[in-house]
């Protein structure tokens, strides 16, 4: 199968360019996949898809890579939509669900856009890769070049989770701490671009990261029936989910594929230990300001800037939702208790969602009786540092209080 692919457009000034050159930014921001979507709408009807298996390449038309065998697959699935009726009443909410990507390979969202950022690489010549990475981006690019075939190089902070940098170092990547930020991490990649002869995978760095992670707008449409919830939040550091979403729907709008025109306005949800684009948001402007010193036990947040926060702010305003700071400490408790309640092993990004939520509907800015969306970005068992580690030991032979047992 071909692409309906015809340019790549400039995010900062419309420009076009060529979509069969390999390409990085324009100006320093995103380069954006266009698609021929009368020629799509004319070879494939909303009707098509259920008939095609549950992967994110049952949006074959809508996605830029061109020919069958370049696409590299480990078998990324939809994602479940669960309805979470406990937790929902936690928040003062009558209708709440998950979107869990946790059943992603390699655990998290990232596979969505490493999956078609690689293939679209591979289809493009290229050998050798690398990514700067807080967390779980590190893990899914190692696992899709070495699917690939491809050498991967991948840059972590030093306080990266342990398991995203083990897990990195399982497929097969040669992985790197840094002391230091994900922005130095980025610093040591573009260095040594020239050298080292690398293509640059660094979020909205390149095209086709974004067009993976449109796919979760994709499979949200089909799975409410086309018609889209009234609020979806979002956790927020490079923001490619959001920024994706956004495009997916106006792509789906233009096809005619949606029930109705009204969009889900987009809360997008940062720590206020990193909360660059909060910080834009309330001051009204379109670019945001490095954020100094962050810190948040939330890895894939800590992002002090956003090389697409324009994209993500006019996403947001247009939306008519908001960018909100979650507090830092009721992360890690709001991970467990929502865990608790539901059985979804929640990571601490998603549970900023949640902390954010609460204030939400607790100021009235989410009405009890709306339909709302929180995303789990990734999972729980990968961020051990946010587990509990102290449980109760029982000696053998012995018989326990079982009074005490139960409380």
């Amino acid at each position: 199968m071909g692409s309906f692919v015809t340019h790549l457009e400039g995010s900062i000034d419309g420009s076009r360019h060529d979509h069969r050159r390999l390409q990085t930014t324009h100006e320093g921001r995103p380069l954006l996949v266009r698609y021929d979507l009368g020629a799509v709408g004319r070879v494939l009807a909303r009707a098509d898809l259920a008939r095609r298996p549950a992967t994110i390449w049952r949006y074959r038309e809508l996605l830029p890579v061109e020919a069958d065998e370049s696409v590299v697959s480990l078998g990324e699935g939809t994602t479940p939509l669960l309805d979470c009726p406990r937790l929902g009443r936690a928040l003062g909410l009558e209708h709440l669900w998950v979107k869990d990507e946790a059943h992603l390979p390699t655990g998290s969202f990232k596979a969505r856009g490493l999956c078609l950022a690689v293939s679209r690489a591979k289809e493009l010549g290229v050998k050798r890769v690398a990514i700067p990475t807080a967390g779980n981006a590190g893990g899914a690019l190692a696992a899709y070049a070495a699917r690939a075939g491809l050498e991967a190089f991948v840059f972590m902070p030093s306080d990266t989770p342990a398991v995203n940098r083990g897990e990195a170092a399982l497929f097969g990547a040669r992985v790197f701490l840094v002391d230091g930020l994900i922005t130095d991490c980025a610093a040591l990649v573009q260095a040594g671009t020239a050298r080292m002869g690398w293509f640059d995978l660094s979020t909205l760095k390149e095209p086709y990261r974004l067009e993976g992670k449109k796919t979760m707008g994709f499979e949200l449409a089909e799975q409410f029936d086309w018609e889209l919830p009234d609020a979806i939040l979002y956790p927020t550091g490079g923001g490619t989910g959001l920024v994706g979403m956004d495009k997916a729907f106006a792509e789906l709008a233009e096809l005619g594929w949606l029930a109705d025109e009204r969009r889900p306005r987009f809360y997008s949800v940062q720590s206020d230990g990193c909360a660059p684009l909060v910080r834009a948001f309330e001051r009204g402007e379109r670019f945001a300001q490095p954020f100094p010193a962050p810190r948040t036990v939330a890895s894939g947040l800590r992002v002090p800037r956003a090389v697409a926060d324009f994209l993500i702010l006019d996403a947001v305003r247009r939306s008519g939702g908001a960018c909100v700071a979650a507090r830092e400490q009721e992360l890690v408790p709001w991970m467990r208790r929502a865990s608790a309640l539901e059985g979804i092993g929640l990571c601490p990004e998603s549970a900023a969602c949640l902390v954010a939520l609460a204030e939400l509907v607790r100021l009235g800015t989410i009405r009890r009786d709306e339909r709302v969306l929180a995303f789990n970005t990734g999972a729980a068992q990968k961020y051990v540092e946010c587990l509990p580690v102290e449980v109760p030991r029982l000696a053998r032979g012995t018989e326990p209080d079982w009074d005490e047992l139960a409380r």
